[in-house]
């Protein structure tokens, strides 16, 4: 079985490099109920004439958008590792242990990250004007909590294969 399933493997890790990618560059992380308010993982923006306001002013900001990108190298490390099994050394599991782990470390990273930024950004001293605006998770949000299933589904299958 393991034989078969090392290409979707690998093509599973480059759509987690995709949904990482679209995480990193997309606009859409917390939308204000309101819909005066949108925020991606950089940039806090209004619909008035204020404009955009850098998340990297705050130490939050920063490591969240560092966790992120931590994660992210982590996975392409392991894209890349997991194009080397398949291609060269299909026979030895404790590679793909190896993978497993590097990819269980990624995702704490990015949990770590996806929890931080939602956490500090909808702090009542932070961004909210009323205690009565609420944020809705968006779409970019998703796509970075989709990544993150999958390095943990990887990993779990990875690190569970029999010897």
């Amino acid at each position: 079985a393991c034989e078969r399933c090392r290409w979707i493997l690998t093509l599973l890790l480059l759509s987690a490099i995709a949904f990482d990618i679209i995480a990193v560059a997309g606009r859409g992380w917390l939308q204000s109920s309101d819909h005066v308010q949108t925020s991606s993982l950089w940039w806090r923006c209004c619909h008035e004439e204020d404009g955009c306001q850098s998340l990297r002013e705050y130490a939050w900001g920063r490591a969240a958008a560092a966790m992120l990108f931590r994660g992210f190298s982590i996975l392409v490390i392991c894209f890349i590792l997991s194009l080397f099994f398949v291609l060269c050394i299909p026979q030895i599991l404790v590679f793909l242990r190896v993978i497993g782990s590097l990819l269980a470390l990624a995702a704490v990273f990015q949990i770590i990250s996806l929890v931080i930024y939602p956490v500090k950004y909808t702090q009542p001293s932070t961004f909210m004007p009323t205690p009565a605006v609420t944020y809705i998770y968006n779409w970019a949000y998703g796509f970075g909590w989709a990544a993150t299933i999958i390095f943990i589904g990887y990993a779990s299958f990875c690190c569970c294969l029999p010897s």
